[in-house]
């Protein structure tokens, strides 16, 4: 039996249907069959993280020197950011669910461009980390509604297809985005690289405000207040699956964190790659979660109950996160670089299949409040791989056992929550969790 998220009431063909009703159920069909141009602006709008953050890092030791202040201050720009993406989809996406998607991510955006455009112009650190707070707490609008306006348009296996799908897009901006930075530091400084995300935010909002349509009905959205907001999302994080959904998919992202924080030490510094072999590995490995996740958009869901895809991909980070860790306690001898390398190939593979469906099944559960839950699940993935980050450089520079060790953490984790709470092993039919009390 294959598992489905609560899906609309079904229609009756012996249902006689009003001229709104009609009108209305042919506007969604034409909103299902999502056009390219939406499909690159979610896809885009899931991108800005990644590209906030990594198009800036190959500029820190520029910044430092230009700002006359200390690393420890500078690295402080990028925490402001992450901080303010986790926190801000807390506040933007319940906001979605009461005044629609359009208005809360046009307004979100052009707050993106002018804070991003205001820290090209800083003069200080101090105003820098202000601004790049502000710029996380905008950007959070992209990602928090593109997840919710899926949830919108999609239900049961087509949302977990088309998660898959903006992997394509999302899952490449890892790959491009400190390339790009290298890039631009070559004709500019480091204010250069802010330039150059306020044209790339500028271009995102003019793409919304042109191809982007409401796709939350007035009737489906929330009244009330912050007390509302506060009762849904105690309501969701009430529902044991979607919570487990939820941990399941924070703990997965916490492993991708930590790869990305370790993975330039471990693999230039302890096993002496070149830059140029670092920034083909880290290609390659983002090109695996690519090419894992477009198969499983396009072969196993529909074929294959998300549930067994989901336990099979956190298997396979389980296996690929000891195996890191044997090989770095030297359980096997002394490895190069091509073993520790093909694990974390693997590794990264496979959250091509873990991130998407566990996006999906939690989101199945929540038709009643998409922004909301679509903000819990960004807010725990970003706040539970900002406290995974710093710990994979705990014990210093000459060993890669921290950043193992924080993986297989991270998967035990993972997988814990998936057995505890979702409890793949029941066929049931998910009830969504409790739709809250109308003020």
């Amino acid at each position: 039996m294959s598992e489905r998220g609560p899906a609309t009431a079904p229609s009756h063909a012996s249902s006689p249907e009003s001229p709104s009703a009609t009108a209305a159920t042919a506007s969604l069909t034409r909103a299902r069959r999502t056009s390219l141009l939406v499909t690159f602006i979610l896809g885009g709008l899931t991108a800005l993280p990644p590209l906030s953050m990594d198009m800036y890092l190959p500029a820190l030791p520029q910044v430092t020197d230009a700002l006359h202040s200390p690393a420890a201050t500078i690295q402080l720009t990028l925490t402001a950011c992450l901080a303010g993406m986790a926190l801000g989809q807390l506040v933007i996406g319940p906001m979605s669910d009461k005044w629609g998607r359009r208005r809360p991510l046009l307004v979100g955006m052009v707050v993106y461009v002018l804070a991003t455009a205001i820290c090209a112009l800083a003069p200080t650190a101090e105003l820098l980390i202000a601004f790049r707070l502000l710029q996380g707490l905008a950007g959070a609008a992209g990602v928090v509604i593109a997840r919710a306006v899926v949830r919108d348009l999609y239900d049961g296996d087509e949302m977990a297809r088309f998660f898959s799908t903006l992997m394509l897009i999302s899952g490449a901006a890892p790959i491009v985005a400190p390339l790009i930075g290298g890039q631009v530091l070559r004709f500019a400084d480091w204010r250069g690289v802010f330039v150059v995300l306020t044209g790339v935010g500028t271009v995102l909002t003019l793409m919304v405000w042109r191809g982007l349509g409401e796709t939350l009905p007035p009737e489906r959205r929330h009244t009330g207040g912050v007390g509302s907001a506060l009762r849904t999302m105690r309501g969701l994080l009430g529902d044991r699956v979607f919570t487990g959904y939820t941990l399941t998919g924070g703990f997965a992202f916490a492993v991708l964190f930590s790869y990305i924080s370790a993975s330039p030490f471990v693999v230039q510094e302890i096993y002496g790659a070149s830059p140029q072999t670092f920034s083909l590995l880290f290609g390659l490995n983002s090109v695996g979660l690519i090419l894992v996740g477009q198969i499983n958009g396009k072969l196993l869901v529909g074929r294959v109950r998300l549930d067994k895809v989901l336990a099979v991909g956190l298997a396979v980070v389980l296996v690929s996160a000891v195996s890191l860790l044997l090989m770095a306690t030297g359980v096997f001898g002394e490895v190069g670089l091509t073993p520790i390398a093909a694990a974390l190939f693997v590794l990264m593979s496979a959250m091509g299949i873990v991130l998407p469906n566990t996006n999906a099944q939690a989101l199945m559960r929540t038709p009643h409040a998409a922004g909301s839950a679509s903000a819990l699940l960004g807010t725990t993935s970003f706040l539970v791989g900002a406290i995974a980050s710093p710990l994979v450089g705990i014990a210093g520079e000459d060993t890669a056992v921290p950043m193992a060790l924080v993986q297989l953490v991270c998967a035990m984790l993972s997988v814990s929550c998936f057995l505890a709470l979702c409890r793949p092993w029941q066929q049931r039919d998910p009830q969504p969790a409790p739709a809250p009390a109308k003020d």
